[in-house]
């Protein structure tokens, strides 16, 4: 991603980080969604991308000191309520970018950065399947409702005449 804002979804994102006010975590971060075409911020969303961002932040500003071989950094989430442990590929206490991790979809590759997400399960909704059902049906078509961590709907391609 390149730039913020652009009357892009993905590009209109912020994180806010201090250091932590909880004395089991190393620093709070706050997620922003600002709400394209919309004159709105939402904060009640986490993003994961924007957190794995987090703990490099959190080593490059000094608000956490860097260990070596990794530096594990606790996050916690002020958008949920809950925590995750990053862990950081710090080779001789220096943050390093260099791996042969890849996502799909991103060009290059990088060293990884592991999240360890804590008790997420129900972090929005309040249960892991918000409507009680492993199964639900809106509009006619099969739906799996999920929340752990960000709430999901699950829907089979062919239920909405496309291919996976």
């Amino acid at each position: 991603m390149d730039g913020l804002g652009g009357a892009n979804l993905l590009t209109s994102k912020v994180a806010i980080i201090s250091k932590s006010s909880k004395a089991d975590c190393d620093v709070d971060y706050l997620f922003a969604q600002v709400v394209v075409r919309q004159n709105r911020v939402d904060t009640s969303p986490n993003c994961g991308n924007i957190l794995s961002g987090v703990g490099v932040f959190a080593i490059k500003s000094g608000l956490v000191r860097a260990d070596s071989p990794t530096t594990k950094v606790r996050v916690n989430m002020l958008n949920t309520g809950k925590i995750c442990e990053l862990i950081m590929q710090t080779p001789n206490a220096k943050l390093s970018f260099s791996g042969t991790a890849k996502i799909d979809g991103v060009s290059g590759t990088s060293a990884p950065i592991i999240c360890n997400y804590e008790d997420t399960i129900g972090s929005s909704c309040g249960a892991l399947f918000p409507t009680g059902n492993f199964k639900d049906e809106i509009n006619g078509v099969s739906v799996t409702c999920i929340d752990n961590g960000m709430p999901v709907v699950l829907v089979r391609a062919d239920e909405i005449g496309i291919s996976g």
